[in-house]
């Protein structure tokens, strides 16, 4: 189904969602790479797409020309099982690991406004023009990246990274939503039964929920069928 420019793909469940995103991934990285050499993803955080990452150890990648950045970061020391980027690195295929340009959150003090902007500026400084592929995932609470219901970073225009507020128990480190709208192409990937509400608003393009306000013109959604609902 189509709604404006968000396209909706219901799997069976999880693990084809997972399976069918990576295809996404590498066909896109495929095409990319053909065509300008180079491919720059930036993906989230979250359970979600753990199986996404693993499932595409089975596909043609040329991960020699990728750049993986991420759409968000806890602010949390290395290694800790907050950190997305542990998560990462458990799930992306070998030759993929090199290719992962971090948060730049080791050592950060959350309480420090001035070092944790300084931090979110740097990252800023490496991102490339535009993503080829900024993959998503659906809160329960509508939330999309770090871009929580409420917090101030939903304002924020004039930067490409910045510093959330307290969300389920850390700062965190996101993407902005200048940046989601630059992307040639969002990847949504939401599964279960609690991503149902939220999805329906999503894909009614509702702004009351921040992963409404992406206005990427082509937009992707590969969904389970607990999530789909009754869409």
């Amino acid at each position: 189904m189509t709604s404006g420019s968000l396209r909706v793909e219901v799997e069976r469940d999880a693990e084809a969602a997972a399976r069918r995103g990576a295809v996404e991934i590498a066909q896109a990285a495929r095409t990319a790479v053909d065509a300008n050499g180079s491919f720059a993803i930036a993906v989230s955080g979250g359970t979600t797409p753990w199986a996404m990452f693993r499932a595409l150890s089975d596909h043609d990648v040329p991960w020699d020309a990728v750049g993986i950045w991420q759409v968000d970061e806890r602010i949390a020391p290395r290694g800790h099982d907050d950190r997305g980027l542990t998560h990462l690195d458990a799930s992306l295929p070998d030759d993929a690991r090199s290719r992962i340009v971090a948060m730049p959150v080791d050592g950060l003090d959350p309480s420090d406004d001035v070092a944790c902007e300084a931090a979110a500026s740097a990252y800023s400084a490496t991102l490339p023009d535009a993503f080829d592929v900024i993959h998503l995932g659906l809160g329960d609470d509508g939330h999309t990246a770090s871009l929580a219901p409420g917090d101030p970073v939903l304002e924020v225009r004039d930067r490409d990274v910045a510093i959330t507020g307290v969300y389920r128990g850390r700062r965190r480190m996101t993407l902005t939503f200048p940046v989601l709208d630059r992307a040639l192409r969002i990847l949504w990937i939401a599964t279960g039964a609690p991503k149902a509400e939220p999805l329906r608003t999503l894909v009614a393009r509702d702004p009351s929920i921040p992963a409404a306000r992406v206005t990427t013109p082509d937009q992707l959604a590969i969904v389970d069928l607990e999530a789909a609902g009754s869409l």
